[in-house]
């Protein structure tokens, strides 16, 4: 059985679902608060998966993630190299991209772990933007993505608006580790317009992953929207599927996809 490690504390507020989501795909999750970790009550060698959800951890304090990734940075660097060095996977959603980001953990293929090569800044409306979005997953060698072309999803965050310089960018486009990028329902480009690009993130990314494609990072909540009835169309898109006699599948399948190629990544391995 996989089994998947969902960190929680200090205001991490998307652990359920998160664990919901890989346990229907397939896995066993542990939701562990972080201390447990820092005090070997449980070990991270003992799983597979590492998740960092969403959430406002340390309130946000000193800008969003930054605290909760000097507590990891402090405490559990080593064991979280050794995770990642072993082969075994890491996906950050909203804080936990935030989290990931100050850990520096998108590394390049001529860098190391550590190094930050981006930022998450405020949103551009200097604003919390709550809505759905569209994404365009970009022929990325991420894990997580395989067999996505696009999909709808939820945002909800004060500070996402991607940013790294142009060199950076080219070589993480050139890496294929442009996982994600907001676009409009059409699959184009959004150009930086609100609110299909809902914080005026470089070149539209929504999310990326490092030089591996084993750790990834995005700031919309596939864990919120993988079910078809949190659709906010979804009543429209239930009624156009009867009167075609026709019946609307459970899940989303674009975002039930990204837990789903965890699970079966690590299950083939």
């Amino acid at each position: 059985m996989v089994k998947v490690l969902v960190m929680s504390g200090y205001g991490i507020n998307c652990e359920r679902e998160s664990a919901h989501a890989f346990e229907k795909a397939g896995a066993e999750c542990d939701i562990v608060h972080i201390n447990d970790l820092i005090s070997k009550k449980k070990s991270l060698s003992d799983f597979d998966i590492l998740m960092f959800p969403g959430g406002f951890s340390y309130g946000d304090d000193t800008g969003s993630g930054n605290a909760f990734a000097n507590k990891v940075k402090n405490n559990l660097w080593n064991d979280l190299l050794d995770f990642i060095n072993a082969g075994k996977l890491v996906f950050g959603v909203c804080n936990g991209f935030q989290v990931m980001t100050h850990l520096g953990l998108f590394a390049l293929p001529e860098g190391k772990y550590g190094e930050r090569i981006h930022a998450l800044e405020a949103n551009n409306s200097n604003r919390y933007e709550c809505l759905w979005t569209h994404l365009k997953e970009n022929n990325s060698n991420c894990v997580f993505t395989k067999g996505i072309v696009q999909t709808h999803i939820p945002v909800a965050h004060g500070e996402g608006r991607f940013f790294c310089d142009k060199e950076t960018f080219n070589k993480l486009k050139e890496n294929k580790q442009i996982v994600f990028t907001y676009c409009d329902e059409k699959g184009s480009p959004t150009d930086g317009v609100y609110p299909l690009n809902p914080n005026g993130s470089f070149m539209d990314v929504a999310g990326i992953c490092d030089k591996t494609g084993r750790v990834m990072g995005m700031m919309p909540h596939p864990e919120r929207a993988f079910y078809s009835n949190s659709d906010p169309d979804f009543q429209l898109k239930k009624e156009t599927a009867k009167r075609e006699g026709k019946e609307i599948p459970e899940l989303i399948d674009s975002n039930f996809r990204i837990f789903k190629n965890a699970v079966d990544f690590c299950k083939s391995k």
